[in-house]
């Protein structure tokens, strides 16, 4: 894909696509040429993107209310789509959340809602879009982690365990599927200024659009690079002293 044509009519994917990271992606990719297929868990947000993206867009966004934690209904959408636009040529997992605490006192309904979510819910649409992918001329499959994916912190358990499991499961896919023309990449933002966590002085932080920048920046490489691993952080963070 050349940066003039970047999407020829292809289909993209984008978990938890109706705010924050997601929305941004959801929005470059369009403006790049895409099509996009967006879910959320919430059919409430699905709808309310829709009503702010169609007049702008039309056919060429759809949203669905999926919950990524259930295998069948994350592989019922990817394969709608894949029938409905004859193929997904790009998956951007970016759903996500955070449960913390102390590891003593974490939930054992917690810990499985993140690890669900945010790691086995990743599992469900990189296995079921990959399929797709190797029906086709290959594709690109970008995972949305976190440097929380290699730097540990106190009560992150739940957190932590799920993206470095996705940095491992993102690593490891690259690995198998590159020689079918699918490249996959993870992308580890630092802090973020959205919903999912906001306090005090935001203006140090990075934006949902950087983020989004780096998705829309890969698809820009030639077929024969593969940047696997993205680390992005605030230029100028907050001092400690």
């Amino acid at each position: 894909m050349s940066p003039e044509t970047p999407s020829d009519g292809r289909t993209a994917l984008v978990t938890g696509g109706s705010r924050g990271i997601g929305r941004a992606v959801v929005e470059n990719l369009l403006e790049a040429g895409w099509r996009v297929r967006f879910s959320s868990r919430s059919p409430e947000s699905v709808a309310e993107a829709l009503n702010e993206l169609e007049p702008s867009w039309g056919a060429r966004v759809a949203g669905e209310a999926v919950d990524v934690r259930d295998r069948q209904a994350v592989e019922r959408w990817v394969d709608g789509v894949g029938e409905r636009d004859g193929g997904v040529e790009l998956l951007v997992n970016n759903a996500g959340l955070g449960r913390f605490g102390p590891v003593d006192e974490l939930s054992a309904d917690d810990w499985r809602l993140v690890l669900d979510t945010n790691l086995n819910g990743a599992f469900w649409a990189l296995r079921a879009a990959a399929r797709w992918m190797k029906r086709g001329d290959g594709g690109w499959i970008i995972n949305i982690a976190s440097l929380a994916s290699k730097n540990p912190f106190a009560g992150g358990a739940a957190y932590n365990a799920s993206k470095f499991g996705l940095l491992g499961l993102s690593e490891a896919a690259m690995l198998d599927l590159r020689h079918a023309g699918i490249r996959v990449c993870a992308i580890l933002p630092g802090s973020v200024d959205t919903d999912f966590h906001r306090s005090g002085d935001t203006s140090w932080k990075l934006t949902a659009e950087d983020v989004a920048r780096a998705v829309t920046d890969l698809l820009r490489y030639p077929d024969r690079a593969l940047p696997s691993r993205i680390e992005l952080r605030p230029s100028r963070p907050p001092s400690k002293g």
